[in-house]
Order: structure tokens, then sequence, then C-alpha cells
């Protein structure tokens, strides 16, 4: 069905809105994407895609959803890209329970341990759902992994890997213990390169904040801590491109 709507008093595009927000979009349990590709790759994994907007004059096709045509002013409000598509819908935000994840001993999971640049957290799921990681567990001080500009750098690919809220570190620990994990973690005094052990399988790989790093504390509990390579007095890697290395090592062992 579409429908017009003409005015911002209009109760779902007020609704919508306010996900520009996070704190909107923690209380409404919903999120924003922006863009076809995102849209229909939402589409492909059963995301509950609650209302789609379409700015006047663009052409879409039959995605047999319930769609509201903008005006290009309304439209442009809701946007959050410089060249849109003309193209933006409502997703409810997944619920993860950990009793419902299948993770096992043998499985990878990331440890976001708050990170804050949009890009390198959308980077960096799309590079575990690439690489095959299970799960994703975010702690407290993290950026928002719902919004616009993460869910972008994540290619839409954020509805196929469950993400998970970890309240403490000793919550973390407590989980990965029970699945018998084992916590790795990096950083510069590190005795051992990451090659220099098995991080194919069975690691909960932990990356830091841009700018501190690792909490200390995660690094003392770590079961392992590696080092990168750095040549030409290079400090460290971008976040996201230290995390892909390690993460490829489950790939690699399939080739």
């Amino acid at each position: 069905m579409i429908s017009i709507i003409e005015s911002a008093d209009n109760k779902k595009y007020k609704f919508a809105k306010k996900l520009k927000l996070r704190k909107y979009r923690e209380r409404l349990n919903a999120y924003l994407i922006e863009g076809v590709n995102l849209l229909e790759e939402a589409i492909k994994v059963d995301a509950h895609i609650e209302v789609i907007f379409v700015c006047e004059g663009t052409n879409i096709a039959d995605y047999d959803k319930e769609i509201f045509i903008l005006p290009k002013q309304l439209f442009s409000e809701l946007s959050d890209t410089e060249t849109s598509q003309g193209i933006i819908a409502v997703v409810e935000k997944p619920k993860f329970n950990l009793k419902d994840i299948n993770i096992s001993s043998s499985d990878n999971v990331i440890v976001l341990d708050r990170l804050q640049d949009p890009g390198n957290i959308g980077t960096i799921i799309r590079t575990a759902v690439a690489a095959g990681y299970k799960a994703i567990f975010t702690l407290k001080g993290t950026g928002d992994v719902y919004s616009p500009k993460t869910v972008r750098a994540t290619a839409g690919v954020i509805n196929r890997i469950p993400i998970i809220d970890v309240d403490s570190e000793e919550e973390l620990i407590g989980l990965l213990r029970n699945l018998n994990i084992q916590l790795v973690t990096t950083s510069p005094s590190a005795d051992k390169y990451y090659y220099e052990y098995d991080l194919t399988e069975g690691i909960a790989l932990v990356i830091g904040n841009e700018g501190n790093g690792i909490n200390d504390s995660l690094i003392e509990k770590s079961d392992i801590n590696v080092l990168l390579p750095m040549c030409n007095n290079v400090e460290s890697l971008n976040a996201a491109v230290a995390a892909g290395i390690i993460m490829y090592e489950a790939v690699r062992k399939n080739y």
C-alpha cells in the first residue's frame, strides 16, 4: 500500500525522525536504514521492516511493504546522506538472548571495548560476518551500533550476526569462561606476534578504543596478548584494520 505524507506532524514520520537520535533508537527499539542496497539486504534476511519512506519522484520496486511518499523537504530532514537514493526504512532492532545463540568453544567472537568511530564499528561488523565470526559483544561505552553511519558502514550485514550488549568486564569474562573461549587482546607490550599463536578458532578478539586502546584490566585478564608487526616507526594501526588482520586468520586456515 502506498500513501502520501504531506505534514511533519504525521505520527509515522515523527516516529521515524526521533530515530535519528540514539536515545530514541534505544527507547523505541528501532533504527533507520537508507538506500536500496541496505533495504534489500534487510529484506533478504527477514529483518522486521516497519515502514518505508520514499522521496517524491523516486522510482521504487514493489517491496510488498507499507510505503509512504514524502515531499523532498520532509525526506531531506529524515535523510542522513549527502546524495540520497530516495528511500529510507524503519527497522525493528533484533533482540538477542545468549540462551538462544548457538556458540561453541570452537567459534570466534568479537568484543568491542569502547570503540567510538561509526566507520570503525561498522567495518568491524562487516568483516566479522565475512570472516565467519559468530557474535559481537559490546562493552559499555561503545558507540551506537545502530547509528545511520555505522549501519551504512556494515553494508547492511548488521542483521546477519548477533550483537549483544555486555554490562561489565566481569560479565564478559564469565560468559567466555562458560563457553571455554579464550580472550585475545593486542598491545605494544606483548611478547609475541599474532601469527605465533593459533587464532583460527575459539577466541574472543578484543578491539579497543581508538585513542586509548584496550582497557588495561582486560589485557591483564586475557588468555593471549599479541603484537602486530609495524614498520617505519608506525606506532599503531586503525582499529578496523587491526581487527581485520586477526579476524582473517580464521579464513586463511580454510585456503
